[in-house]
């Protein structure tokens, strides 16, 4: 079966489809299992990542990347999360944030953060959520004040992918006060080696182990004026519509994982005999399967139409949430299913859908958990 066939892809996208399956069938694929069981960073892959040409590909050709759009990069999600999600999610976050520096930021700060970002020569992150907070973008606490020509940074950041590992963070923090809670907000450059910041690892999570995320600690962090990115209290701006983005790619991950858990478990009920017959061969087993190509094929539907509207910008908001929401519980009914048609062996680390259960559960999360994506749904719905 090929559930994630290039058909509904756009023609300009499918040769990047293509070579994001050849690199995932030979390089992530084979390395999924160890990196599950070790929690190590999968410095390997991403390397092999970077030679080939498919890690921070979203940055323009003119910075020295290969200028992926954003079905480009739909299809490529796809290709990885199918194999593994925590090693996909490491691939991904090797320059997860640049895009508003590359977006917003001035020549200098494209040539200084972003080349080398593209050049695989430097890692970065981005540093939003907090330990108090994680979906309301106006309640951050973290605050950066202006002293002389330099900018003050205080607070804590929290589940920060590649805060320990990355080169420089983009940094999400508190500049004013203005009434108007979203306009008091603004994005810095921070370099890890900056006197101020400490990061360390979060204690090992139940899925997506080989991606690593931290806790970072501002204390008196200072950065130059020149590297506040765009303009001071645009920040929350600059960041709704980066996620307006990244939530259509997060729906990638949701398909990926689905893709992966249909995949695990008509092969099991296929394989496997009871009764004197084959398993696939009840029909309760046959509507759950059923059930199961349901989902993913509408959330794949939607998914895609999402991107064109998200593209055009035809209300955004609505269609990223849309499908950021769908992809991802479609997704998690899958794993569910999945890990029902496997019985007792579901619970066993060795089967690929134990892992696909515990990973699932964390895109639903991330970029917005999906009862704020409700609230986006319903607010920016088109009418």
């Amino acid at each position: 079966m090929d559930l994630l066939d290039e058909s509904i892809v756009p023609e300009h996208a499918r040769d990047v489809k293509r070579e994001a399956r050849e690199f995932a069938e030979e390089h992530i694929e084979p390395a999924a299992e160890a990196h599950y069981e070790s929690g190590e960073y999968p410095w390997e892959v991403l390397e092999a990542g970077m030679e080939a040409d498919l890690v921070a590909p979203d940055i323009p050709e003119e910075y020295g990347g290969r200028g992926f759009d954003l079905p480009e990069m739909l299809a490529l999600a796809e290709e990885f999360y199918r194999a593994d999600a925590g090693i996909a999610l490491s691939l991904q976050l090797a320059s997860f944030g640049a895009e508003m520096t590359y977006e917003y930021g001035t020549e200098e700060q494209i040539e200084e953060y972003i080349r080398p970002v593209a050049e695989n020569e430097q890692i970065t992150g981005l540093a939003v959520s907090e330990p108090e907070t994680g979906s309301d973008l106006g309640g951050m606490t973290t605050s950066a004040e202006k002293d002389g020509d330099e900018w003050v940074l205080d607070g804590e950041k929290y589940w920060i992918g590649n805060g320990v590992e990355a080169d420089w963070v983009t940094v999400y923090a508190k500049t004013g006060d203005t009434g108007n809670r979203y306009d008091d907000y603004s994005m810095f450059i921070v370099p890890t080696d900056t006197p101020g910041y400490e990061a360390e690892h979060i204690p090992e999570k139940m899925g997506f182990r080989a991606s690593k995320q931290a806790h970072i600690t501002l204390e008196g962090c200072r950065v130059p004026e020149e590297n506040v990115v765009g303009e001071v209290g645009q920040g929350f701006y600059m960041l709704f519509e980066f996620f307006n983005h990244g939530r259509v790619v997060v729906a990638g991950h949701g398909l990926g994982l689905g893709a992966a858990a249909i995949e695990e478990a008509s092969h099991f009920v296929h394989d496997r005999e009871a009764w004197g017959q084959s398993v696939s061969e009840f029909q309760a087993v046959q509507h759950d399967l059923a059930e199961m190509r349901m989902a993913f094929e509408s959330a794949r539907a939607l998914t895609w139409r999402a991107v064109e509207k998200v593209q055009n910008g035809e209300h955004p908001g609505y269609w990223a949430a849309l499908a950021k929401a769908t992809a991802t519980e479609a997704a998690m009914d899958c794993a569910e299913t999945g890990m029902s048609l496997h019985g007792g062996r579901s619970v066993l680390n060795e089967n690929k859908i134990s892992r696909i259960y515990r990973d699932v559960r964390i895109p639903v999360i991330y970029e917005g958990a999906n009862a704020i994506q409700r609230d986006l749904i319903y607010g920016q719905a088109p009418r």
